[in-house]
């Protein structure tokens, strides 16, 4: 693993070197990965659409759609990246649901920069961990992995959280977006999630049933952790009278913003009283047993139970259109279920972790 870190580290370096012809400090590795974007989507591994990714070679397949709700214009977006950070082994995809009167352009700018900002941190954070004496990185591969992208994440949030503040052109003051989004390296995968958007994974169980588990929570306002963060910022957490069990985040003096969710990049009205951008990241070790993982926003999860969902995507006889399948059965199921509340966006990305060959 150690030489691996060297090797990536130094192609990395050698990447920012040819492009910036100077070094220039922690400018360098950020201009690196952008570079890299850039040309992966140049060679067809970087999907910001409805469609579908499927790189020869690759183990991984996804399957990705948006539909847009009834409440004007579609304020998801999504992205998945093969070869994530030019690694064979590596792809990093994300959903994103923005909201307010700015949330489509927020929910575009964190799309766009997370990913970059990602990998410079993961890179400098390599760098770092090969460097210290004191991390055996050999010991504990796995806990040490774990770490370092988890460290990374923190530092991207952190820092995307921040350049959204400072952005000139785009006002998130009353506007904002979550941010779900896996990293596969290998047989493991990292979870992040701000926000209320859902990961669930479709294994196999020892019965041979298809079964969801779901890898994330639902960062809501009314979870007991949660509120107490909000709470203890002089936040408040409450229903309106005509929405029932919708708990909301307001600031202490007036009826605004009403957030459904208590993680978020942007919405910085409220960042003082409660609301933070920061990510649960979680691991998993993907076995033959696991065959899939869908992430969705709540458009889906609200209308669509995780079993449902498993049952949808794996019946799906043409993977490459098993996102489209599943937003079109949410699609139906709030007409039927939600008669009275306008549609939310719909969106979903559907990773399929052993598509070759094609089944």
């Amino acid at each position: 693993m150690v030489e691996t870190m060297r090797q990536f580290s130094s192609m990395f370096n050698g990447l920012a070197r040819s492009i910036s012809g100077k070094i220039s400090g922690n400018g360098d590795g950020r201009e690196a990965a952008e570079a890299m974007a850039k040309n992966a989507k140049k060679n067809y591994l970087i999907l910001r659409s409805s469609g579908s990714v499927n790189v020869d070679g690759s183990n991984n397949l996804a399957s990705v759609f948006s539909k847009r709700g009834r409440k004007g214009v579609n304020q998801d977006c999504a992205i998945v990246w093969e070869e994530f950070g030019c690694q064979a082994d590596m792809l990093f995809c994300g959903i994103f649901d923005g909201h307010g009167p700015w949330g489509h352009f927020v929910a575009k700018k964190v799309r766009e920069s997370m990913p970059s900002s990602l990998l410079c941190n993961w890179q400098e954070t390599l760098a770092q961990a090969s460097l210290d004496p004191e991390i055996d990185l050999e010991s504990d591969k796995k806990h040490q992995r774990f770490h370092i992208w988890k460290h990374s994440y923190l530092r991207t949030c952190a820092a995307v959280d921040h350049e959204l503040e400072q952005h000139r052109k785009i006002d998130s003051f009353y506007s904002g977006t979550t941010a779900l989004t896996i990293v596969r390296q290998g047989d493991l995968i990292y979870v992040a999630n701000i926000g209320d958007s859902r990961a669930v994974l479709a294994t196999t169980s020892d019965d041979g049933n298809l079964v969801p588990v779901q890898l994330t929570i639902d960062f809501k306002p009314n979870l007991p952790q949660e509120a107490e963060q909000i709470v203890q910022c002089k936040g408040r957490v409450f229903c309106l009278h005509d929405e029932p069990g919708v708990h909301r985040v307001w600031l202490p003096d007036e009826e605004s913003p009403g957030l459904v969710m208590s993680r978020a990049f942007g919405d910085y009205c409220i960042k003082d009283y409660g609301l933070i951008s920061v990510p649960e990241v979680t691991q998993r070790h993907i076995t033959s047993r696991d065959q899939f993982v869908v992430l969705a926003t709540d458009g889906v999860w609200d209308v669509v139970s995780n079993q449902e969902a498993v049952q949808i995507v794996s019946s799906t006889p043409d993977k490459q259109k098993a996102a489209k399948r599943l937003v079109e059965y949410a699609v139906r199921a709030w007409k039927k279920k939600r008669k009275d509340i306008a549609m939310d966006d719909i969106s979903a990305i559907c990773l399929f972790f052993h598509s070759s060959p094609l089944s």
